[in-house]
């Protein structure tokens, strides 16, 4: 981080633009705390109506936004991913502690880049507000990708070429009236290039005075091109002119209309340095950074797995009821184990196939997760596969108890909440149910549901309610696990239906039942 704020402290741009770019897909894990602290940067804008949307640090401007990349992992639609921004919001409000509790967070953009959504409108606020954008997040949240789908590319270039075109369609428009009677030449004030190639046309009697018209006029037009790229390219000089001894922030490359981007892949460090590149004829230039490193879970699979951690597309899960005395093997390296004996748990892993989910008994899951049963301490020697190298199986340990603190009974009740059916309302009924997502970090997350009765005709008026559920997570050295508010992911997918091959034909009726439908015995 210091080495990113003496980058930002070197900018030669007064207004410095920095997008704090976050995954979709363990959001908001990948935030990085205390970034404004960090980095020295002025506090996030509040909720009071007086504060002060520009702030100056040492002369020069500073703003932070956040970017959610990989959206399309989140909802199938658009329109669904725009809804959850309230979600968002509440999520990064809780992830930023006390400093975001009363920060305004109007400053969300969710983005994919591969569906195309909010890339417009994100680029064309980089190129409205000019100065520096600086790319600043964790390694593997797509800020390469991101760089080369908001870069406005062919911007500036155009823009002279549309005025001289309009100056000159103005003035061949104003004199078209007098055109007609002959009495003024329509390229009289318009370009003289124009009027030469007007003389041109109209000297049919001498050819050759038309050919030494038009070599001259070919040679004029060469020489102008030169001179107007020798006058619009800066001087190299300029461009390298900064002074590279300690500094960590390299020369600007040469502006083009189409520069080349960063490499953009799963693999974490590709960008190892910033990458300065300048658009709109010096009106700004956008710069991605290199990654802040972060713990990872692959350093703890086998190799040919690695590749199955990145999820390229949305998943759609299976709903996996874990009852007493089970648990949640994903991939057999992450096990889910329920605390709350007496509960039933329903979990939907949105996670890429390496981290296949297996349900079984807890005994079991500890004996595939660890390689050894755990009454007998024998090696296990079934066919549950497990991605888990050898060290990562003797590293396991508890990542923790999680709460499931989140009231999800008006989005779970289904008709008996619904305004239209049962209009009853969720403190009224004598169940409720919690919900939270269980997130992986850099891989996915899990949603986990539970039921709990309410006991309010129990005989003890002073007996305890029943507490929260709970479930106790183990991963490679306890790590890569967090917890934030449900999502309600697998209400907006939908339930996985199966396909037309896989479903059960009806079966064949009974003798008796078609008799007792016909009326006879």
């Amino acid at each position: 981080m210091q080495s990113i704020q003496s980058m930002i402290e070197e900018s030669p741009h007064r207004h410095n633009h920095i997008y704090h770019v976050l995954d979709a897909a363990d959001f908001p894990m990948s935030l990085i705390p205390k970034l404004t602290d960090s980095l020295d940067l002025p506090r996030m804008r509040t909720q009071n109506r007086r504060s002060k949307r520009l702030r100056y640090v040492r002369g020069r401007v500073a703003e932070v936004s956040f970017i959610i990349t990989r959206s399309d992992l989140l909802a199938p639609q658009k329109e669904q991913v725009d809804k959850m921004m309230h979600y968002f919001q509440e999520c990064l409000r809780d992830a930023l502690g006390r400093s975001g509790a009363k920060a305004r967070l109007g400053n969300i953009r969710c983005v994919s880049s591969k569906r195309g959504w909010w890339t417009r409108n994100v680029k064309e606020d980089i190129y409205r507000q000019g100065g520096a954008g600086w790319m600043v997040g964790k390694v593997n949240v797509g800020k390469s990708a991101l760089f080369e789908s908001v870069y406005p590319k062919g911007r500036g270039q155009r823009r002279v070429d549309a005025e001289t075109r309009f100056d000159v369609d103005k003035t061949l428009t104003s004199n078209s009236a007098a055109w007609g009677s002959g009495e003024v030449d329509p390229f009289e004030e318009a370009d003289p290039d124009l009027k030469e190639q007007n003389s041109v046309l109209n000297s049919e009697e001498n050819p050759v005075e038309s050919e030494q018209l038009e070599s001259e006029q070919l040679e004029s037009e060469q020489e102008a091109v030169f001179n107007d790229e020798q006058a619009q390219e800066p001087e190299e000089d300029d461009l390298f002119d900064e002074d590279d001894s300690g500094s960590l922030l390299p020369p600007a490359q040469p502006e083009t209309a189409y520069p080349e981007m960063p490499l953009v892949s799963s693999l974490p460090g590709t960008t190892d340095s910033p990458i300065r590149v300048p658009f709109g004829r010096g009106k700004g230039e956008l710069i991605d950074l290199p990654g802040i490193h972060r713990s990872s879970l692959d350093t703890h699979i086998k190799p040919e797995h690695r590749n199955g951690l990145v999820m390229e597309s949305r998943v759609t899960p299976e709903q996996h009821s874990v009852k007493p005395g089970q648990s949640l093997l994903l991939g057999g390296a992450i096990r889910i184990t329920p605390k709350t004996d007496d509960l039933v748990f329903l979990m939907y892993p949105f996670l890429p196939p390496a981290l296949n989910p297996h349900v079984t008994a807890t005994d079991k899951a500890i004996a595939i997760q660890t390689g050894v049963h755990p009454e007998t301490s024998e090696p296990y020697s079934g066919t549950v596969p497990s991605i888990s190298t050898d060290a990562a199986k003797q590293s396991i340990s508890s990542a923790g108890t999680f709460k499931l603190e989140w009231d999800v009974t008006k989005r779970r009740a289904g008709p008996v909440t619904s305004r239209s059916d049962g209009k009853m309302k969720s403190e009224n009924l004598p169940f409720t149910v919690y919900g939270a997502d269980l997130l992986i970090e850099g891989v996915g997350w899990v949603e986990l549901v539970a039921q709990v009765r309410r006991r309010r005709d129990a005989a003890d008026p002073f007996a305890e309610t029943p507490g929260l559920p709970e479930v106790e997570v183990f991963s490679p050295k306890g790590k890569f696990v967090g917890i934030r508010r449900p999502m309600n992911a697998w209400l907006l997918g939908g339930q996985l239906k199966k396909p037309v091959h896989a479903q059960r034909p009806r079966p064949r009726q009974t003798v008796s039942f078609q008799k007792r439908k016909s009326g006879g015995r």
